[in-house]
């Protein structure tokens, strides 16, 4: 029996395409509001807590932007990798990986170092992020293994190797036997950029990294070949370019960005190596770059959407008692809404009626 409506693909205009996110953010709003009822909470009051309350004071804005950080590092990254239908799930890994090249890094700054060595430990998070991307790359490009399941099954790998320091060579030797290491030294930190909060210079560096990887996605030869590559393979090697390269570059680029908000991260608000550094960052931002539009500028408000559910799910289980899995059920909403937007601005369902398979 074949499916009676088949979907269509019609042509829609830039505007409509960049409508499918709001029209999704809507609808999870909504949808959200009706999850409160279900749990015995006033829809009103719950979605105030959720979306406004943490906007109204200087510090909630300053926690907006600690949350940015890492989802819009990882999602600039990810955009390169997607852009050219390489599909790297895990910057959640390379997140980590980041934050133990970097936290080592850190760890060894010497006590006459000045604030010249946050130089060193952010390159050293980079450059571990990037390692452990390259990982993936080696593989794909030498055995031809599936990007996807590699950069996922990477994640874990790099979780084991987080317990491993925190419960080894890098852990505080005074810290009672918990697994975490000491903290870092004042030159090894993030400096604050918001006085009364905790909003760090990672931030800025995450703005601009989006914007240079904008700029290189739209304005350089690389960042074509990057969106020739994915769109048009067969065009792509007829051009001359070649992918293994293509490969390197966008994987490289993406690990070392999720690495450098791995670094940015235990060295900004966290001050240490933790076994809970993240959240799920790198998941959350394979999100926030499809509902940028695979845009590094797009992702920017992307990130705030999502840096405001993580934020609004904080204040939910404190103040409404909500479960702490609220937060992805938020996420989860907003990615389902946007597939169904998308599926119906960019597709039309056209009915066929039932019809008998025939061999």
């Amino acid at each position: 029996m074949q499916f009676p409506v088949r979907l269509v693909a019609r042509k829609t205009s830039g505007a409509m395409a960049w409508l499918s996110p709001v029209l999704a953010l809507l609808l999870t709003v909504l949808f959200g509001a009706v999850l409160f009822a279900l749990l015995g909470k006033n829809p009103a009051h719950a979605l105030y807590v959720f979306l406004i309350a943490p906007l109204e004071t200087l510090r909630g804005w300053g926690e907006i932007g600690v949350k940015m950080t890492p989802l819009l590092l990882c999602a600039a990254g990810l955009v390169v990798c997607f852009r050219a239908s390489i599909w790297n799930i895990g910057a959640e890994g390379q997140f980590i990986a980041g934050a133990i090249a970097g936290g080592a890094a850190a760890l060894a700054c010497p006590e006459s170092a000045g604030h010249w060595y946050l130089v060193v430990v952010l390159l050293a998070g980079a450059a571990g992020g990037a390692v452990w991307g390259g990982i993936t790359a080696l593989l794909k490009d030498r055995f031809n293994a599936n990007e996807i399941l590699v950069s996922l099954m990477l994640v874990y790998v790099a979780q084991f190797a987080l317990a491993y320091c925190v419960q080894g060579p890098l852990q505080d030797p005074e810290g009672l036997g918990f697994p975490q290491s000491a903290l870092f030294a004042s030159a090894a930190s993030m400096p604050l950029i918001a006085p009364g909060t905790r909003l760090h210079l990672g931030f800025v560096l995450a703005l601009i990294a989006a914007l240079v990887i904008e700029v290189m996605m739209a304005r350089m030869f690389i960042g074509f070949q990057l969106k020739v590559s994915g769109m048009a393979p067969l065009a792509a090697k007829y051009a001359g370019f070649r992918p293994r390269r293509l490969l390197w570059v966008s994987m490289l680029i993406s690990g070392g960005l999720a690495g450098l908000a791995g670094v940015a991260e235990v060295a900004g608000p966290v001050g240490q190596l933790t076994l809970n550094i993240s959240p799920g960052y790198g998941f959350a931002a394979i999100i926030v770059a499809f509902v940028g539009r695979l845009s590094p500028a797009g992702c920017i408000p992307a990130a705030f959407v999502m840096a405001l559910f993580y934020l609004g799910g904080e204040l939910g289980q404190s103040r409404l008692g909500l479960p702490s899995s609220i937060t992805g059920v938020y996420q989860g909403m907003l990615l389902f809404f946007l597939l169904v937007c998308d599926s119906l601005i960019f597709f039309k369902p056209v009915w066929q009626g039932f019809k008998e398979r025939t061999l």
